[in-house]
């Protein structure tokens, strides 16, 4: 760690922290009698915090966002240089890095022609619902406005995202929701049982579950579905065989739109560009953040189709008949330009084969770790996007007390190794280690971060 800072000049920093900060998804109560951890400096895989302790960060940043690791001083000089020439600029004119990057990015996206630019993932969603409530008054009537979310997923936490959020105790006590959002049931075959399921072709009666509801809803009504490609916070859900065929089947004839959001996916973290490109889908939009200058800017993007966009422009005699919406940090320059290099980087590194290979090599370390620990109940991911669901019985599949599983996480991080978990998510499931380290990681990061686990796991549970 930089010497710069000592431990007396923190103090300083730890009591103001303590004193005026509301840290994210925290009970602050402790912190009355215990100080605030502060992250002072991040190297590589590595981040330290006002004591001096060294961790190995396998969740990038806390929430799967730093994919190229700390540290990137290419990343910083391409946003110092853009910042000094041009910092900012609403969004109703252009910039140079704003054009570069959405030509590097949407190459990558075939389909995909048009880039919004906004500044947070949440953000991102609410611009895709709102092109889907105007293209439904413009086409519609106003009928076919309602939007299908999953069970279990996640789509941020502004009211219209909670309202489309499948994690209920995200959403508790922040209604009434916006009307519209209609859930269908979750994919996560572990749990088939519990859904009535058949024990054969699981990926396509979960998608037939998806119709039904339309049919219920009546499929005039309904606009678009919007799904995670694989289910991020709600407990890190891989799609089962057969199910995004058959989900790209029933928006193709009900003619829906597609929404996918890669605000977790996007940009590497599961070996490829994009997660939905694993299974063959052709999205009508998609949204992407965190991943997209990997927290080195802020940045989040909407993408979508040649013919989304040519429903705002059909008329150019209705004074309504474009999407009259702005976000003023989506004028920032800093983000594309950091989003620019960050892809580079990930090209020329070779980080999506990384991710491939790291997370073969994770998954099957963290498949010896379910052998030899019963609490396991199932590991499942894709690339670098790692879970592991933990279970009182393995036989009946009942979930961990959350507060064990925390304690799994509290272990770790007294071993100096961040891992999640599923979070004040899911009534009674939050209850799945999540793993998220960046695209550089390395054989010898992975064994350490499954080491902690292996023994935070003994000693939990001894």
């Amino acid at each position: 760690m930089d010497g710069t800072l000592s431990q007396n000049d923190l103090s300083h920093v730890v009591e103001t922290d303590r004193k005026h900060i509301w840290h994210h998804l925290t009970q602050h109560k402790p912190l009355e009698t215990n100080d605030p951890r502060i992250i002072i400096e991040g190297k590589g895989m590595r981040v330290w915090d006002q004591k001096g302790k060294e961790h190995l960060d396998a969740v990038s940043g806390g929430v799967w966002t730093v994919n190229v690791g700390y540290g990137r001083e290419s990343i910083a000089k391409a946003v110092h240089d853009q910042i000094l020439k041009l910092p900012y600029f609403a969004g109703s004119a252009g910039s140079i890095p704003g054009s570069l990057f959405a030509e590097k990015l949407l190459e990558k996206m075939p389909g995909q022609t048009r880039l919004y630019y906004c500044n947070s993932g949440s953000e991102a969603n609410e611009k895709a619902f709102k092109m889907v409530r105007q293209i439904a008054h413009k086409k519609y009537g106003g009928k076919k406005h309602k939007i299908l979310y999953r069970d279990r997923d996640y789509h941020g936490t502004t009211i219209a995202c909670l309202s489309a959020g499948g994690q209920d105790e995200r959403g508790a006590q922040y209604g009434p929701y916006t009307p519209g959002f209609v859930r269908v049931p979750h994919c996560l075959e572990y749990r088939a049982a519990e859904q009535g399921a058949p024990v054969e072709n699981y990926g396509e009666w979960a998608a037939d579950q998806i119709e039904q509801v339309i049919l219920q809803e009546g499929p005039d009504t309904i606009g678009a579905l919007c799904l995670e490609p694989v289910t991020a916070g709600g407990g890190v859900i891989t799609p089962p065989e057969g199910y995004w065929q058959r989900v790209q089947e029933i928006c193709t004839k009900y003619e829906i739109l597609l929404h996918i959001d890669e605000v977790v996916c996007g940009v590497g973290r599961t070996g490829e560009w994009f997660g939905y490109q694993h299974y063959g889908i052709k999205p009508d939009f998609v949204t992407m953040a965190k991943g997209v200058a990997s927290g080195y800017a802020a940045i989040a993007c909407l993408t979508t189709t040649e013919e989304v966009f040519e429903m705002f422009k059909d008329n150019t005699d209705d004074p309504l008949n474009y999407f009259r919406d702005i976000s003023t940090f989506g004028g920032c320059t800093a983000g594309p330009a950091a989003a620019l290099e960050n892809m580079r980087i990930i090209e020329d590194e070779g980080l999506l084969a990384n991710c491939t290979a790291m997370g073969d090599y994770m998954l099957e370390r963290l498949n010896e770790l379910q052998d030899k620990h019963k609490v396991i109940g199932q590991v499942r991911g894709k690339g670098l996007f790692l879970g592991a669901e933990l279970v009182s019985d393995l036989e009946a599949r009942t979930p961990m007390d959350e507060k064990l599983v925390q304690a799994v996480v509290g272990d770790c991080m007294g071993q100096g190794v961040i891992i999640g978990a599923t979070n004040r998510s899911l009534p009674g499931y939050n209850n799945t280690l999540c793993f998220s380290p960046a695209l550089i990681a390395s054989k010898d990061d992975i064994d350490e971060i499954v080491t902690a686990v292996d023994g935070a796991l003994g000693r939990v549970f001894a």
